[in-house]
């Protein structure tokens, strides 16, 4: 998506304006808007990834209740 945005200076327009000018211009496009909504945009994790990290989560589980059933481990509060 290549959009651009141009503003030519005119007549006695001090640079000031011409940056809220070009900065309204923006806006418009909705470009800072698409920008700002694909910053932290975190895609979904694989059905394979999801269950192997469940996996591993109770893999780790039970080793814990295992290590704390023999008292190696001072369990959490």
């Amino acid at each position: 998506m290549a959009t651009n945005v141009e503003v030519t200076k005119t007549g006695n327009e001090n640079a000031l304006t011409l940056i809220k000018r070009f900065s309204r211009r923006m806006m418009s496009t909705g470009i800072i808007k698409k920008v700002k909504g694909d910053r932290y945009y975190e895609r979904q994790a694989s059905k394979f990834k999801v269950k192997a990290r469940a996996l591993k989560t109770l893999e780790r589980r039970k080793e814990y209740d295992r290590l704390k059933k023999l008292g190696k481990v001072i369990p959490k509060r």
